[in-house]
């Protein structure tokens, strides 16, 4: 199995993430390639054979080619042994997990994206600080529905750790980052009291150590 995608991109930290709690090794069970931004890879002929999007990741699993982050780690967790603990087979379980996946990905950061993008990627000159703290701070507002779910709960959906927790912590964690190392910039927001022990837990994970660069 392959796993084409660097290493600092969110969604390929998923798919890194998910294999880990499964237990499946890099460079044992898959090979990851760098692929996407200083590495290249995802502009050739080759990998757009794959991937007609260009984007990372894409996970090669034999026959099958898989792409889209969330697409993958429905993939593995349907495909490996103890999966279903993740991504639950009862359908309406599964929709808990389904719905908060969604929202992390079409809303919480496709929000969150444009600070993330404009602070860590986009030369100093060319940033757009007022469109920087829009979304910093609707981002924000997203995360306290999250804190208010999260009072009285461990984890995201269901009463265990699954595929939800993953890409809603690694979207939080990138917040966390930007508003201790951007704060001149961004501004004081409430305290999260809740989403903060949540991610705490979360980035506790040997999952997390794995898929995140020191």
């Amino acid at each position: 199995m392959q796993v084409y995608g660097r290493r600092s991109s969110i969604n390929v930290q998923k798919v890194v993430w998910c294999l880990a709690e499964l237990g499946v090794v890099e460079g044992r069970d898959y090979q990851r390639i760098d692929a996407g931004l200083e590495f290249g890879v995802n502009d050739t002929p080759d990998y757009l054979a794959m991937n007609p999007t260009g984007l990372v990741p894409t996970l090669v699993d034999g026959e099958h080619v898989v792409w889209e982050s969330n697409t993958i780690l429905r993939y593995i967790a349907a495909t490996r042994a103890g999966g279903h603990a993740l991504y639950p087979a009862d359908a309406g379980e599964r929709s808990e997990v389904e719905r908060w996946m969604d929202w992390q990905l079409g809303t919480l950061w496709a929000t969150l994206r444009v600070a993330f993008v404009g602070l860590t990627r986009t030369p100093e000159p060319q940033r757009d600080y007022d469109a920087i703290r829009g979304a910093f701070g609707d981002a924000a507002r997203l995360l306290r529905v999250l804190d208010g779910h999260l009072a009285q709960r461990a984890f995201i959906a269901l009463e265990r750790f699954t595929l939800a927790d993953i890409g809603v912590a690694l979207a939080a964690h990138r917040w966390t980052m930007l508003s201790e190392r951007f704060a001149d910039v961004l501004g004081a927001e409430p305290a999260m009291p809740s989403v903060a022990r949540w991610l705490t837990q979360a980035k506790g994970r040997e999952g997390f150590s794995i898929a995140v660069p020191a």
